[in-house]
């Protein structure tokens, strides 16, 4: 029974993974395009970017995984995402990129707007132009300061992850839950902790030592 449950476990324990990784893939070069369209000084654009981070940060994800997956087909009366684990999937990274670029886009713009504006004179001064100055001075400082709020978020991303089985995505709590009402076992549940508790730590000795060779900024 133990190998049985592992098995299923490590099944849905991919499914999470595939969505936490593609999650990132997308969503960190998104925030990134966000947080310089919200501070932007063009108002077409700024303001739905900044209205779009307001209610994406200020309604639950579970609420903005079941309108993104249902949405469309109840709307729109066509099917969007596709049929099957591979249409509720799509919906699922949907939801979880845009949630996250909105609060990767916040701690982008921190990050940028804390750096002194003394630095971005000095760069004029020695004949920089705005794209040199943001790759050669600020990029690197921003890195370095957002590097811990950043890993916080992300970790809390491993345990989102789980929010999708609202939409029936198969991953590693349905599958923990599964054994409930197939064997009547619950100890199984108790095991999906092992795989976030693992999974969360060695993010964070990543984040850790990220941050160490960082250090230069001191």
């Amino acid at each position: 029974m133990f190998w049985t449950v592992t098995l299923s476990l490590l099944e849905g324990f991919l499914t999470t993974v595939k969505l936490f990784a593609l999650t990132l893939v997308f969503s960190l070069p998104l925030g990134l395009l966000m947080s310089l369209g919200s501070m932007s000084k063009i108002k077409v654009l700024r303001y739905p970017i900044v209205f779009l981070i307001w209610v994406m940060r200020g309604t639950p994800l579970l609420l903005q995984l079941l309108i993104i997956y249902y949405g469309p087909g109840i709307l729109l009366h066509a099917n969007v995402w596709g049929s099957g684990d591979g249409g509720r999937f799509t919906a699922a990274l949907v939801a979880f990129v845009i949630n996250y670029a909105c609060y990767f886009s916040e701690i982008y713009r921190g990050g940028i707007q804390s750096i002194p504006v003394g630095q971005y004179e000095a760069g004029k001064v020695l004949g920089m132009t705005n794209s040199q100055i943001f790759r050669k001075v600020i990029l690197l400082q921003v890195i370095k300061r957002i590097v811990p709020p950043m890993a916080n978020e992300i970790i809390t991303l491993v345990k989102d992850t789980s929010l999708a089985r609202v939409i029936a995505v198969y991953e590693i709590i349905w599958s923990g839950q599964a054994f409930i009402k197939s064997a009547g076992i619950i100890w199984p549940l108790f095991y999906t902790g092992a795989f976030y508790l693992i999974f969360s730590g060695l993010l964070t000795l990543l984040f850790g030592y990220i941050e160490k060779r960082l250090d230069y900024f001191r």
